[in-house]
């Protein structure tokens, strides 16, 4: 099955926690103005509410992920606690 490259760079939350090489966790990431559910595979474990960003399409409706935390939120974050 063709790789999916639209989904490569896009974010998403973990539903069911990836197990690193032991095998994938399923993910909900936004893409085509939608979201889809794909089976996840990451090099570390990753628990189930995790942000992550897709890294790879490997076809079939898998993709890798790994851990990713928003710059943007981040920044947001250290504001709302000033004063």
């Amino acid at each position: 099955m063709p790789q999916d490259e639209a989904v490569i760079g896009c974010t998403g939350k973990v539903l069911i926690g990836t197990r690193g090489s032991a095998g994938p966790g399923e993910v909900l990431v936004r893409v085509r103005g939608g979201s889809e559910t794909f089976l996840a595979w990451s090099e570390d474990p990753l628990p189930m509410g995790a942000t992550v960003l897709v890294i790879e399409s490997r076809g079939c409706r898998e993709v890798g992920v790994i851990e990713w935390v928003d710059p943007l939120d981040a920044l947001g974050g250290d504001t709302a606690d000033a004063g």
